[in-house]
């Protein structure tokens, strides 16, 4: 009898070891320091854009609960990041584009396109997007996204200008207006939006709603009762 309690007495102390060793990994969980990537920003809903994300900006990202990343720098994920996305289940859309400076500056329209299409597909979303210093290949990337949105051209270069500072481009801002958006305005894909003019003019989420890309003429009206916002005719 007394082995017997004395077995019973080292298995109690060994589960409250275990106990108290997975009540302290928790703590030091809670505890840890999430810090996001440089130049790291909602988009909208779903939709987030950030500088090349570091190894200790891993546990924030895995916050987000991302679905898939699109990375818009011509080398390679490492072995590292590889493993972080295969661990949390995260799809990778590699649409590399060149670092280059003015005035010799040559922006792929068709990889832009071809990013801009994951980012409208809200099977990839939450999605973030990101290049180097999250400035020019993804501030070219997300004004043609707000092109689709339908924001003004002042907001759209508002916004570009706020994340390049004094690096902004000229002609990243040229090419952003004159990138071509009607195609996707005829896909019918749905988009989450702002949907009212001041909050497309002035960045603010008023309220979230649909945008169905659609060829009809709405005269800027919007289409709460449905949650969905038609495009401008």
């Amino acid at each position: 009898m007394a082995v017997e309690r004395e077995d019973a007495a080292a298995t109690a102390a060994g589960e409250d070891q275990e106990q108290r060793a997975q009540r302290e990994r928790e703590r030091e969980e809670e505890e840890e320091v999430l810090i996001p990537p440089l130049n790291f920003s909602m988009v909208d809903e779903g939709v987030f854009r950030s500088g090349y994300p570091h190894p200790s900006n891993f546990p924030f990202l895995h916050t987000l609960h991302l679905r898939s990343i699109v990375y818009l720098c011509p080398e390679p994920y490492s072995e590292l990041y590889m493993e972080f996305l295969k661990k949390h289940g995260i799809k990778l859309f590699h649409h590399g584009i060149e670092g280059t400076k003015e005035p010799f500056v040559d922006i792929p329209v068709n990889v832009i396109k071809e990013a801009l299409k994951v980012v409208l597909d809200k099977r990839n979303h939450p999605v973030l997007i990101h290049c180097k210093k999250g400035k020019h290949r993804t501030g070219c990337l997300m004004g043609c996204l707000r092109k689709v949105q339908n924001f003004s051209l002042t907001s759209i270069f508002d916004e570009y200008q706020r994340f390049a500072g004094t690096k902004a481009r000229v002609s990243d801002q040229q090419f952003i207006e004159l990138f071509d958006v009607s195609s996707f305005k005829r896909n019918g894909r749905s988009w989450t939006c702002t949907c009212t003019c001041q909050c497309k003019k002035h960045l603010v989420r008023v309220h979230s709603t649909t945008y169905t890309f659609s060829s009809e003429e709405t005269n800027g009206t919007c289409s709460k009762d449905s949650n969905n916002c038609l495009t401008i005719g």
